[in-house]
């Protein structure tokens, strides 16, 4: 399906976005890709290609099971006005995608979730993981949930 979830008026200042964040995330990539977790939540290395640049891109991010193989990945950013840059990476190339976690390096294909698919899954993991549920209300967006699928 799409990736056709437009950018927001309003929400929560953009995570990531300064230096001890990026160099925490940088620290965080090689414990995800050995242990897939940090504390309690499930967390795997997004591989993406960047849109403009083309280079790869490397993002820590929590996921839930999906049904059968698949996990869904939420671009929430925390509730911030922008979807976040790994979003746009995967509308842009959404079959050059990999996930790294628990010693595995998997290639993926993304699709996002509309519709009663997309709210079962968010019931799902607001009920598992309720902090998220505080982020739709930070912002205007829709907050889009991308299901991976291996290939």
């Amino acid at each position: 399906m799409a990736f056709d979830t437009p950018n927001g008026t309003r929400g929560a200042r953009q995570p990531g976005s300064n230096r001890i964040e990026r160099w925490a995330n940088q620290r965080m990539l090689g414990h995800i890709r050995r242990t897939g977790s940090l504390g309690h939540a499930q967390v795997l290395v997004l591989v993406t290609k960047g849109r403009k640049s083309g280079a790869e891109r490397l993002t820590p991010v929590g996921w839930f099971p999906g049904g059968g193989d698949s996990k869904l990945i939420v671009a929430s950013a925390a509730g911030a006005a922008r979807n976040p840059s790994w979003y746009f990476n995967l509308a842009a190339n959404p079959a050059a995608v990999r996930i790294e976690f628990a010693g595995q390096r998997i290639n993926v294909t993304a699709a996002q979730l509309h519709g009663a698919e997309r709210d079962e899954a968010w019931r799902m993991i607001t009920t598992q993981s309720p902090n998220y549920a505080k982020y739709e209300t930070t912002t205007d967006r829709v907050i889009p949930i991308i299901r991976l699928t291996p290939r």
